[in-house]
């Protein structure tokens, strides 16, 4: 293979990335745009489908310029997205029929209470590995048929598209042509049957969806078609969602290995080989990235309100005015002062699956500071990754590290927290944009440019590992005062 640049679209919750990748690693190139966020109703979220594709075309096209390449010189590209955020598109047209409504979105809470009360939680754990909760597609696809004029008539003879965002980018790279997705992607709807990695048509009878609205679903590493749209053809050969794209990118290949990213959520999970193994401790099981059609899994653990906490601070609580000046913020006090922060904005992800929590910060004090908040918002990020890994190691799956990634991981203050929290290293890697670089590896194998995952394993390098340094009875006793916080948040 001559060609040894791959190209990496990443599609997330507030801005649309592309970046260009030597087959080392090593980044050539790097575009970013951020994008509307639309909230209609408290606890709506909600994207414009054509916006997510404008920008992430342009920023394709600005990393290709800024690179200097050329389409013919890109290997292969892959996609990695927000996960179970939904478009539903015309077939005809290629047109949205309504914003997509967003992974953060609560809207669909009644809808997954009936379904709980059907006593279809058993049904749905046991085939999908997930928990009946409005974060998962399946419930906001049921909404846009049933509040969208005429979807269901259109959608049972065939007209509609269905897709999380990778489908719907990769439909408009291909020009209409291919309507895909991957397994990781397609285990975020609660209608993928992940042990034989099918569609469920117990569940798609229960929500009242045909199946003619659904992606094909294929191996993460795969030739899905190619897009000529950059002058040249590139072949669209990898797909996974952004928390198993980083999995991957963070070379966690073997049982017991595991990541965090910290990006708008945090999303811890943990590689289980070819096992299927169900949490007891509010953790789901999810499909790992694949290259093959033998399946791979992970325990997952999903907070909904990681980075975003600082995007409150800067245009809800306007006590930044750009999220970089948190760090320094929250460094002129010496710890938060007894403030707790719990930032439930659209409730509480695992292990607590509280929808209807709302934010709270208690213990203020007439000598709290906004220094005081800042600290204890960046902190309640570290606190709810560590209530997941300790729901982890009750679950018999203790990790003997955690490697991160994403947008927080760069900020020393939080990591050196985390680790003491936590009480095992914290590993930093060398290129952190981990997300992306997962995807370009799966893209990359797909089209022959790597020989295996070995190869990947290789490249892996650390940057900074971060020890722990307190005794574990005073993390014992920071958790405790973390878990009443929550329950003051969760009362009714």
């Amino acid at each position: 293979m001559s060609k040894d640049h791959l190209l990496a679209l990443d599609q997330g919750t507030s801005s649309s990335r592309a970046i260009v990748f030597h087959r080392s690693g090593r980044v050539v190139a790097l575009a970013q745009r951020e994008f509307t966020q639309h909230f209609p109703q408290p606890g709506w979220v909600e994207h414009d489908a054509d916006e997510i594709w404008d920008t992430q075309f342009a920023v394709a096209q600005e990393a290709l310029a800024k690179s200097g390449l050329q389409a013919a010189d890109i290997a292969a590209i892959g996609i990695t997205n927000q996960r179970e955020t939904t478009v539903l598109w015309r077939r005809a047209s290629g047109r949205p029929l309504h914003r997509a409504i967003v992974w953060q979105d609560r809207r669909t809470e009644p809808l997954c209470a009936q379904l709980r009360e059907q006593g279809l939680a058993d049904e749905v754990r046991r085939s999908t590995g997930l928990v009946i909760d409005p974060y998962f597609s399946g419930t906001k696809l049921r909404w846009l048929l049933d509040h969208v004029s005429g979807a269901h008539i259109a959608a049972a003879q065939g007209e509609l598209a269905f897709g999380t965002v990778d489908s719907w980018l990769l439909w408009k790279l291909t020009g209409g042509r291919v309507h895909a997705t991957d397994v990781s992607n397609a285990s975020r709807t609660m209608l993928f049957d992940i042990r034989h990695n099918v569609w469920d048509r117990g569940l798609l009878k229960a929500l009242h969806i045909p199946s003619s609205v659904l992606p094909q679903v294929f191996p993460s590493a795969h030739v899905y078609g190619e897009t000529t749209l950059f002058g040249a053809p590139i072949p669209v050969a990898g797909i996974a969602g952004d928390q198993q794209a980083a999995l991957f990118g963070q070379a966690c290949f073997a049982p017991g290995m595991a990541k965090n990213t910290y990006g708008t959520g945090c999303f811890l999970l943990m590689h289980t080989g070819e096992r299927f193994e169900r949490s007891a401790n509010g953790l789901i099981t999810t499909a790992a990235a694949q290259t093959s059609a033998a399946s791979e899994y992970a325990l997952e653990g999903s907070v909904f309100i990681g980075g975003a906490v600082v995007q409150w601070l800067r245009d809800g609580l306007r006590a930044i005015t750009s999220s970089a000046e948190v760090q320094a913020l929250a460094d002129s006090v010496p710890d938060a002062g007894g403030v707790m922060f719990v930032p439930a904005f659209t409730g509480l992800g695992a292990p607590y699956w509280q929808a209807d929590a709302r934010g709270a910060i208690v213990g203020l004090t007439r000598g709290s500071t906004v220094a005081h908040i800042a600290r204890a918002a960046l902190e309640s990020i570290a606190f709810q990754s560590a209530a997941l890994l300790q729901a982890m190691a009750r679950d018999g799956a203790p990790v003997a590290e955690l490697r991160v990634d994403g947008g927080a991981s760069v900020n020393d203050l939080l990591m050196q927290f985390q680790a003491d929290l936590l009480g095992v290293p914290v590993v930093r890697p060398a290129v952190t944009e981990t997300t992306a670089l997962g995807a370009a590896c799966l893209a990359g194998l797909a089209a022959g440019v790597y020989a295996g995952r070995e190869e990947l394993s290789a490249m892996w390098r650390a940057e900074r590992r971060f020890e722990p340094a307190w005794p574990r009875e005073r993390a014992a006793e920071a958790m405790a005062r973390w878990e009443r916080a929550v329950r003051q948040a969760t009362a009714p």
